[in-house]
This record gives structure tokens, C-alpha cells and sequence, in this order.
């Protein structure tokens, strides 16, 4: 079967430090060596982005993201409150002779701007993260979004992140950790799901969680086992039912030092590469998708 057809693979976890950049980047790693295959790693864990550090691309572009945000002209304003009516984030308000604006509420949408019958709003343009874009040495074009410091929303920055023109053959996300919106937003419409977990009770907990959340996207998943106990089985009740584990990885000291340094484990640990291309092949397999 050919492998020269398009795959977007998410990887996710259900809570934070359980390896799910370790597991993303080495994938993206192993595929573009494997294959020869053009790889895109999207960094959309926006708020707390790792993926960089640990490839060390080429950085070649930069750019700010911006939000259009609403503006009010006093003295066209009739205080006719339209604006607010439309607002369903209340992030407007008509406060006795004013009209106030809560920035921090805006979803940026434009409704009060439309909605307004004497052209006494406009919008006008806010900074809220950037997105700089680098390559490996190894062809991974890697795309890092990062949320500036004391925004709240990190929605516009990783919709910026996954938007690409002409997409290479295969796209590994790293998403944030946890269960939200922007996990969700990471994950959706992916074509199969890569949930890293630890066998411990908050890790079960939190892959179950991780497995319905897959499950109502519509994505399926498979299970990558970190810090597993040397010479242990993976705990019966660790994968969901019909839910495949797909590699293990054994609780390492070198492994967690050389990821403190900022080594990728496909780059540190030679013995990883072929486990790693197993896997790819394997989530290839599951995704279901068609050959050219």
C-alpha cells in the first residue's frame, strides 16, 4: 500500500505532562526519515508551546496574529443599545451615557459593528499572538503558535496555526492537553488521534475522558502508554474498550533526561526510531484512509 496520500494525526492527552510532545515531535521525525514523506508538526498547544524546542527548526518566517476588536465614536452614538442586544458575550454594554467595551470578553464577531444603525462602531485591530514557521534538518516544517501574555482565548491563534496553504502529505498536531475547547479545536476533523497517557489513576481518568471526547468528534484513537514500569503488562483497565494501545514506553531516567535537554527521543535514542515508524504505519492502518 502506498503512502503517498494525506493523513492529518492528532496527538493528544487528557492531562498535562504525560509525553504528548515527546510522542508528536519524534513522530513527525521518524515519518519524514521513514518515508521520505513531506511532514507538517502544527504546535497548537498555543499557550504552553514545547514543540520547538525539541526539533530546533530553521526559523525563516514570522508574523503577529491580530483580532478585530469593536470601537465606539461618542459622537455618532444615538445610545440606542443595538450593539449590546447583539452581543451574545456581553462584552458590550450601554452603562447610562456611555457605551462600554470589555475587550476581554470580545469574541471579535462584528455583530455590534453590522448591527449598529448609524455607523458609530468600527473595529480596529489587536495583537493577541504570533505564529513563526521552521524547518529541520530532517524536512519537518515545523509551525509553533504562541498566545500572548495576558490573553485569555487562545481560539484565533490556533485556527491560525492550522491554517495552511497547499498542506503537506502528513500533518502531526500537537494539541493542548485536557479535554476543552481548545483541545477540541485542535483535534476535529483529524483523521485519527494519538491519546498519551501514564498508568496512573489520574491518567485513567483523564484518558477516558480524552476517549469520549475523540469518540463525539467523530475521530477515532488509539492509546501511547508512557512511564511504564519495566517488565509490566499495560494495566487491563488503562485502554478503553476498542480502543488499541499503540506503543509503550517503559519509565526511562536517560529518556526523561534527554528530553530535559530538549533532545527529541527519535533523535536521542536510536533504538526508538523503528518502534516510532511501527507507529506511524500502524495509526496509518487504523485511519482507514485510501491509497492514490
Amino acid at each position: 500500500m502506498s503512502n503517498r496520500y494525506p493523513l492529518t494525526i492528532g496527538v493528544a492527552a487528557g492531562k498535562g505532562g504525560t509525553g504528548k510532545t515527546l510522542i508528536a515531535t519524534s513522530l513527525a521525525l521518524a515519518i519524514a526519515e521513514s518515508d521520505g514523506t513531506p511532514v507538517r508538526l502544527l504546535d497548537c498547544d498555543v499557550e504552553e508551546p514545547n514543540s520547538w524546542l525539541l526539533l530546533s527548526p530553521d526559523e525563516h518566517e514570522r508574523r503577529t496574529v491580530d483580532v478585530a476588536l469593536p470601537r465606539v465614536d461618542m459622537d455618532l452614538c444615538t445610545l440606542c443599545g443595538r450593539c449590546a442586544e447583539v452581543c451574545e458575550v456581553s462584552a458590550i454594554a450601554r452603562i447610562r451615557d456611555k457605551i462600554v467595551i470589555f475587550p476581554d470578553l470580545c469574541f471579535a464577531c462584528g455583530s455590534c459593528v453590522f448591527a449598529c444603525p448609524v455607523n458609530a462602531l468600527s473595529e480596529v485591530p489587536k495583537t493577541v499572538g504570533e505564529v513563526r514557521t521552521g524547518l529541520t534538518p530532517e524536512g519537518v516544517e515545523v509551525r509553533e503558535g504562541r498566545l500572548a501574555v495576558g490573553q485569555m482565548r487562545a481560539g484565533p491563534v490556533t485556527r491560525e496555526v492550522r491554517t495552511a496553504v497547499e498542506p503537506p502529505l502528513v500533518t502531526v498536531i500537537d494539541s493542548p492537553p485536557g479535554t476543552a475547547c481548545p483541545m477540541q479545536q485542535a483535534v476535529e476533523g483529524t483523521d485519527f488521534c494519538i491519546l498519551v497517557t501514564e498508568p496512573t489513576p489520574f491518567g485513567r481518568s483523564d484518558l477516558r475522558a480524552a476517549v469520549e471526547t475523540c469518540q463525539a468528534l467523530g475521530v477515532p484513537c488509539g492509546v501511547v502508554v508512557n512511564r511504564l514500569d519495566p517488565g509490566e503488562p499495560v494495566p487491563d483497565d488503562l485502554s478503553p474498550e476498542g480502543v488499541p494501545v499503540l506503543l509503550e514506553i517503559p519509565h526511562d531516567r536517560g529518556i526523561a533526561e534527554a528530553y530535559s535537554r530538549g533532545e527529541a527521543l527519535y533523535r536521542a535514542f536510536p533504538a526508538w526510531r523503528e518502534p516510532l515508524t511501527h507507529l506511524y504505519h500502524e495509526v496509518r492502518r487504523l485511519a482507514g484512509t485510501r491509497s492514490e
